[in-house]
């Protein structure tokens, strides 16, 4: 049985230095920020190394915790930076560090066992196997997709120890957090790298659909977190590192009011909506409720609704510390004894002397101005619980000497809450043992097969063919028939749907299927249930070779490296486990679960990905077609082109294998692909080169 926070956490986004004041200011329990690199909100202000200190200290004299965000995907040369960070942030130290990258992931837990982890949302974390998985791999908590239903929450709260951490507040994607490559394929601007340029907000239509069918409203559960709470989720955390002071007070002020069980003033929800939203917001995730009522975008009442009225409002909510830490106080004035004054906050104590208690000539020490007195703390974060005093009768001692009484034991109090013991961290060794490859082979990843004929025995040209999980299982009779060497893919989005794929990998098992491939760490939790080989898929997102030995030490026998790095980075890449490319098809730009398509009228009918005649695609300003297929309750948004290297194949250097993703090509299209894959031909069509030359940012 897992264990909860006694009480619900509120985790408040940190931007800037004023953000993170208005933050604690206003209640939060926790911040998140992060520091000047390796942050997925690389274009907020973030911290100096200087300032990152200056905020560890500020935040744990006010019992707020740090949590400090390297949470994008890094590349070789960046691991050693990335690692030099973490020292720091051991050194002061943090309270937890946020990592979506497994290299950096496994490194850490090296480094600094003692350092707790959270998974980033950015890890895809969606079911109770991946949850768990990580949970027996050191980390200390999940940040869980956003995607999830209080249904499915609660399921992975009742499968795993492991914190979990969800959104409350704030914009949602429209994609899965970490299996979006839209910004970078259409910009090379990387989302897994922190600079999603949100090509998602710009006008997408599917047929009948809004114009905006890619952009989604922001995410409001603040009235509901008991709803949270009963699913088990022990923090709450709101989006917000790239918004104003003003946003983080209101989003925080109203979700503290929320966890101590008080109802929300209506007018700060009121300014909490005009500061920042989308048409309003939307539970409809969490609800369960998908659709087109989910979609919003900024309109000019939106955009006009923050007045100078409601940001002075807002204002207000940080102006002042908080006071939010407990004490308790002790005053003692004995006759021609030093006064003491003793304050603890539990944790820490410390006892002040001051002036000589002489026999009052007029006016004796009166008990209760005492009291009034060493009770004036505002304007820090002290306020004072308990308060008791022994004091001589006809003894004298001016307020001024009670003033710096107080003054001092606060003053040193405050220096013991700000430090705390390092986390001890030893920098580990990485060499980069060079990898060596022959020719690569080539396999076959087919997205959706609904007759054995849709495998042409050109494919025979393949070392392994990748079907989807939820084939038919006459169709795999059918093509085991053929001695095909096939393996089936799990599906990427598995929510809610784990025990059914658990089920299908069962039945492929016992048809003697004993190959799988997963593109997240929930696939791979099931896969290690079986006897399965497990292959891993590009969209684990491995940009280094610390993540490739991540893997392998999870019984992973090779893996496809991200469709994010360049050629050179990949023919670089040490370690000895073996790795692929994706050398033809098209990129899939996101994986959604509310699909774009289904804003029809109509919805879902009438869509050919449900056997009827509407086109699955959405349009871009420009004309520009993209096509969605739909598979166990997602859908993917593909490119409007197929990646090709055919012609080019003694460029994709030092990889073991080639993987061909054969998704919307009818049967001679697809025929004609092993065959120009196998004799290094030129497949005359529209194309991309993908970012293996150009790269991402």
């Amino acid at each position: 049985m897992r264990s909860h926070r006694n009480q619900l956490e509120i985790l408040a986004p940190a931007g800037s230095m004023e953000s993170l004041q208005a933050a604690v200011r206003s209640g939060a329990n926790a911040v998140y920020l992060g520091a000047e690199s390796f942050s997925a909100r690389g274009n907020a202000k973030n911290f100096s190394r200087e300032q990152l200190r200056e905020a560890v200290e500020y935040c744990h004299l006010a019992g707020v915790a740090v949590h400090l965000a390297i949470n994008t995907v890094l590349f070789d040369k960046e691991l050693l930076e990335a690692l030099e960070l973490a020292q720091y942030a051991c050194s002061l130290p943090v309270d937890a560090v946020i990592v979506q990258d497994w290299g950096l992931f496994r490194l850490l837990r090296q480094a600094a066992p003692e350092l707790p982890i959270h998974c980033s949302t950015q890890m895809s974390i969606h079911t109770p196997a991946g949850a768990k998985l990580m949970a027996d791999q050191g980390a200390s908590r999940v940040v869980l997709s956003r995607e999830l239903s209080l249904r499915e929450i609660q399921e992975i709260s009742a499968a795993t120890p492991v914190e979990l951490e969800h959104f409350v507040h704030g914009a949602l994607c429209m994609c899965v957090s970490g299996q979006c490559y839209f910004s970078a394929v259409l910009g090379s601007r990387s989302g897994n790298r922190g600079l999603c340029a949100q090509p998602c907000r710009l006008p997408f239509s599917a047929k009948g659909g809004t114009g905006y069918d890619l952009s989604l409203k922001d995410l409001s559960m603040i009235s509901r977190m008991d709803a949270l709470r009963e699913a088990g989720v022990d923090s709450c955390k709101i989006e917000g590192r790239m918004k104003r002071p003003e946003y983080v007070a209101a989003a925080t002020a109203a979700a503290r009011y929320a966890a101590d069980g008080q109802p929300i003033p209506p007018e700060l929800m009121k300014n909490l909506e005009s500061v920042f939203s989308r048409s309003g917001f939307t539970s409809g995730y969490p609800d369960g409720k998908l659709g087109v009522e989910m979609f919003g975008t900024r309109t000019y009442e939106d955009v006009t609704g923050a007045t100078k009225s409601v940001f002075s409002s807002l204002q207000g909510l940080y102006q002042k510390e908080r006071q939010s830490v407990p004490l308790t106080m002790r005053l003692a004035a004995k006759l021609n004894m030093p006064c003491t004054l003793t304050v603890s906050d539990g944790t820490h104590s410390v006892t002040v002397s001051g002036t000589v208690c002489e026999l009052a000539q007029n006016r004796p020490l009166d008990p209760e101005r005492c009291q009034t007195q060493l009770q004036k703390t505002g304007g820090t974060v002290f306020f004072i619980e308990k308060y008791t005093a022994d004091i001589d009768n006809s003894v004298a001692l001016p307020i001024s000497a009670l003033n710096e009484l107080r003054r001092e034991a606060l003053e040193q109090l405050s220096v013991l809450r700000k430090q705390r013991s390092l986390i001890p961290f030893t920098m580990p060794t990485f060499n980069k043992e060079r990898h060596l490859c022959g020719k690569p082979a080539l396999r076959a990843v087919f997205s959706r097969v609904k007759s054995a004929s849709d495998i042409p025995d050109s494919a025979t040209v393949c070392e392994r063919i990748f079907v989807p999980l939820s084939t038919k299982q006459d169709v795999l009779e059918a093509l085991l028939s053929r001695g095909l060497p096939l393996g089936v893919t799990v599906p990427r989005g598995m929510f809610g749907q784990e025990q059914q794929a658990r089920k299908a990998l069962q039945r492929c098992n016992e048809l003697g299927i004993n190959h799988g491939l997963a593109g997240t760490i929930g696939g791979i939790a099931l896969l290690k249930e079986t006897d399965m080989t497990i292959h891993g898929g590009f969209s684990l997102n491995i940009t280094n070779s610390q993540s490739l030995e991540y893997f392998r030490s999870l019984g992973v026998s090779d893996a496809e490296l991200s469709c994010e790095i360049t050629l050179s980075q990949a023919a670089a890449m040490g370690g000895t486990m073996p790795r692929g490319l994706v050398a033809y098809g098209r990129l899939p730009l996101m994986l959604t679960r509310n699909c774009p398509a289904a804003n029809h009228p109509d919805g879902c009918r009438g869509c050919e990905n449900r056997g009827g005649t509407r086109p699955a695609q959405i349009v871009d300003r420009k004309g520009i077609v993209f096509p969605i297929q739909c598979e166990n309750g997602c859908s993917t948004v593909l490119n409007s082109v197929p990646l090709v290297w055919s012609d080019q194949l003694i460029a994709l250097k030092g990889v073991d294998f080639l993987t061909l993703n054969v998704t919307v090509e009818n049967s001679v299209e697809t025929d004609e692909i092993f065959f120009v894959y196998k004799n290094g031909k030129n497949l005359k069509i529209p194309l991309t080169r993908g970012l293996y030359r150009r790269g991402v940012v």
